[in-house]
């Protein structure tokens, strides 16, 4: 784990990311909050190339919780069998669809509670939710976002919350909004886990990983 980076040296890092890409956008395909939130849930332990092979048809016949209900738990199954856990998630999302139409009018809520409170909702899922539909500055903590924050000192934390907690705290106001963004798609294709892309990354030289690849 690296040490905390100061003020500075954050600032400049997210200048370079925004240089290269001033508006990071998720990868999971999405029309509306709620296939938003059926995506991220599916997402968790598959990738997003999976999970938008699979939802796909799923979202060009489902767009609401109603019509989920309405094509029931074996319908989604079957949508959504080349996704792992698949049985699981599908009970949860018919589950949180039910309570959308039963205590939200069908809508997606807008706080983190409420949708923490949805079946097969934690953090990172309301998080990402909050982020991308509802634009609020939440930091979404997946593997990614972990590795970089620690190996980088961007925001470096024994755990998850640890690290969300960093990232509000040190990232700089003007990059809260797609800090996230940034360093997901970061340790997703330069700073991977196994051999970090070094040669080709933008912050090499604000970076202090030791075990640095050509």
């Amino acid at each position: 784990m690296a040490r905390q980076l100061d003020y500075r040296t954050i600032h400049e890092i997210f200048t370079r990311l925004h240089a290269l890409e001033a508006e990071p956008r998720g990868e999971l395909d999405h029309v509306n909050a709620y296939t938003l939130l059926v995506a991220v849930a599916l997402s968790a332990q598959a990738t997003d190339a999976g999970v938008n092979k699979a939802t796909r048809a799923l979202f060009a016949q489902v767009t609401t919780p109603a019509q989920m209900l309405e094509l029931g738990e074996e319908g989604l199954t079957e949508h959504i069998r080349t996704i792992g856990l698949y049985r699981n998630k599908a009970k949860n999302v018919i589950a949180l669809s039910r309570l959308l139409v039963d205590h939200y009018d069908g809508e997606v809520p807008s706080s983190r509670a409420a949708l923490q409170s949805l079946p097969g909702v934690g953090r990172k899922t309301a998080n990402v939710v909050l982020n991308m539909w509802f634009h609020q500055p939440a930091m979404a903590v997946d593997t990614h976002i972990f590795r970089v924050a620690n190996r980088t000192g961007i925001a470096p934390g024994r755990d998850v919350e640890a690290v969300e907690r960093a990232l509000e705290d040190h990232v700089p106001a003007p990059f809260a909004l797609h800090a996230h963004h940034w360093l997901i798609l970061h340790g997703r294709y330069i700073c991977v886990a196994r051999k970090p892309k070094c040669g080709i990354c933008p912050i090499r030289d604000l970076c202090p990983y030791e075990e640095k690849t050509a």
